[in-house]
């Protein structure tokens, strides 16, 4: 091979490694990343990854069946006298008389109890530490989970997840509600989240209780009847758009 051949070669060698290189490097970037005890979390309950593969997930829980496309988070909620929904722009409801509830409060909301932890790494989340709280001589870590400002309807709304430390499932949750306020808020709503199974690989919530808490923000005792959800469908098919619109008349 002559000197001109050999710095041809070469020359295409590097440019060849440079390529590679930026291509890892998007790569590295593209992946989201949380913090370790989170991702251990997610890890228990099925993997973030094989979550983010799914496309449809329908769970009944009294009545009302819900449907949700994980993606653009198109939601149907429906009853044998109501249907509710978001269909990608609009909130709507189909009977106002039936259903009297703010449909903008409600529509998503059982969703994200279900569809823990998995929903708290959405876009726009910032981690933190949060204190752990005690139940039964037992003690379980928290994770604080906040918004950026400007992040859906309520941003200064906050969750506190708390994980078994010996097998990283979740086991508690905490909540503040600043939607019909719209002012940040001290005081938290706590959900033991009692029974899970696995479905499709993934752990998924058959049982929430709400719970009374003493000062320290500690479990109690239940404040409600438990409340039961069914999966219906957890799969990587996608329903058409229509689905999600409000029913014709």
């Amino acid at each position: 091979m002559n000197f001109k051949m050999k710095n041809i070669t070469y020359l295409f060698l590097v440019l060849l490694i440079v390529t590679s290189c930026k291509e890892s490097a998007k790569e590295v970037v593209s992946k989201k990343t949380y913090p370790e005890n989170l991702e251990n979390v997610f890890d228990k309950h099925g993997g973030i990854d094989n979550w983010n593969k799914l496309k449809t997930l329908s769970f009944k829980t009294g009545e009302e069946l819900h449907t949700i496309d994980l993606h653009s988070r198109k939601t149907k909620v429906a009853s044998s006298k109501y249907a509710y929904g978001f269909d990608g722009k609009e909130i709507w409801v189909s009977d106002t008389v039936a259903f009297k509830k703010d449909p903008k409060f409600y529509y998503n909301l059982f969703f994200y109890f279900y569809a823990m932890p998995f929903v708290l790494a959405d876009d726009g989340i910032v981690y933190s530490e949060a204190d752990s709280i005690e139940f039964e001589g037992k003690k379980y870590v928290g994770i604080k989970i906040s918004y950026k400002q400007n992040v859906g309807s309520s941003p200064d709304d906050n969750y506190h997840l708390y994980f078994d430390t010996e097998t990283y499932q979740m086991k508690w949750l905490k909540y503040s509600v600043t939607y019909f306020s719209k002012k940040a808020s001290n005081k938290f709503n706590l959900i033991k989240y009692d029974n899970w199974s696995l479905k499709n690989g993934f752990l998924l919530p058959d049982t929430l209780i709400w719970y009374k808490q003493d000062e320290n923000g500690n479990p109690l005792e239940p404040a409600r009847a438990p409340m039961q959800f069914e999966l219906k469908e957890l799969s990587t098919n996608q329903l058409e758009d229509t689905y999600y619109q409000k029913p014709i008349s």
